[in-house]
């Protein structure tokens, strides 16, 4: 233990020595450089970010050369989801799971969100459409953007590349461009992954625990229920209107399909826990080969 005051005392080991004044200025400067040294050496020593968004290209290159070649590519969307739910749930709860599924796995990073997906017709409007605040793209307009977002982590070095989608409707479009490039790349390493495993869990694993908690499947529902609502509370509170919550049931009309009364974020951290779980068990699979 080393210390020193400001009466001309210097104290190391416990044993105080006094000094001269100009001695004093000198060891006070070298204290002072040690301190901002181990500072600046701690911070360049932090962990890297799994967020692809927080690296320079050349704190990427280096983490690819080392054996992060797997990229995981959340994908959510902007769609209504009831008076009691934020417009951007879908992009949120994929961003903030594909970091934890990417943590679990190893030498994964994480893309940025895309979170512009198909959600129905403009003119006439169908399905969400039909809400202020949904966002709509083509299905080709939508395929191209993960084909391309693919081909270029590719070129970048990197060796698998999951599809991983937070909302039903365009599960089929994954599959369809992980296809598509895996018989391109059939002479290459390289490989897309679109993984069912990620959305499969909230359907069933998570549903019957929800069940197993005395909720119904009514309640539960299929968007913005009790299941959706609650997952989104364990995830971000800020997602969610609680106080919307107490007062008489939402409708179809509204947007609902469910009872998201019953939602808790307890609840919802069971379908965390799930989804991260199955999802990093199924990629570790997925890149095992040779």
């Amino acid at each position: 233990m080393l210390t020193c005051g400001w009466q001309g005392g210097l104290t190391i080991g416990g044993m105080r020595l006094f000094l001269r004044p100009l001695l004093q200025l000198r060891v006070r400067a070298v204290l002072f450089a040690l301190l901002v040294s181990t500072g600046l050496h701690a911070q360049a020593q932090a962990p890297a970010s799994v967020y692809l968004e927080d690296l320079t290209w050349t704190e990427l290159r280096d983490q690819v050369k080392a054996g992060s070649t797997t990229v995981i590519v959340p994908i959510g969307g902007t769609e209504q989801s009831g008076p009691a739910m934020v417009l951007g749930k879908h992009n949120v709860r994929a961003h903030v799971l594909a970091g934890k599924i990417a943590a679990g796995v190893g030498h994964t990073l994480v893309a940025p969100v895309i979170a512009y997906v198909p959600e129905g017709a403009v003119n006439p409007p169908t399905a969400h459409m039909k809400f202020p605040g949904t966002i709509t793209i083509p299905d080709a307009t939508f395929e191209t953007t993960l084909e391309y977002a693919a081909r270029s982590f590719r070129q970048h070095g990197f060796r698998d590349i999951v599809l991983i989608g937070d909302h039903g409707g365009y599960q089929k479009n994954m599959a369809h461009v992980a296809a598509k490039l895996n018989k391109e790349w059939a002479a290459m390493p390289a490989r897309v992954h679109a993984l069912q495993a990620y959305y499969d869990v909230v359907d069933h694993e998570y549903a019957q625990a929800l069940r197993k908690r005395g909720l119904s499947d009514a309640q539960i529902g299929t968007h913005a229920g009790a299941s959706d609502t609650a997952l989104s509370l364990a995830v971000d509170p800020k997602l969610v209107r609680s106080d919307q919550l107490h007062g008489a049931p939402f409708s179809t009309a509204d947007g609902v399909h469910g009872d998201p009364r019953a939602a808790t974020a307890e609840a919802g951290q069971l379908g965390v826990e799930l989804i991260v779980g199955h999802s990093i068990e199924a990629i570790k699979r997925l890149i095992a080969r040779p």
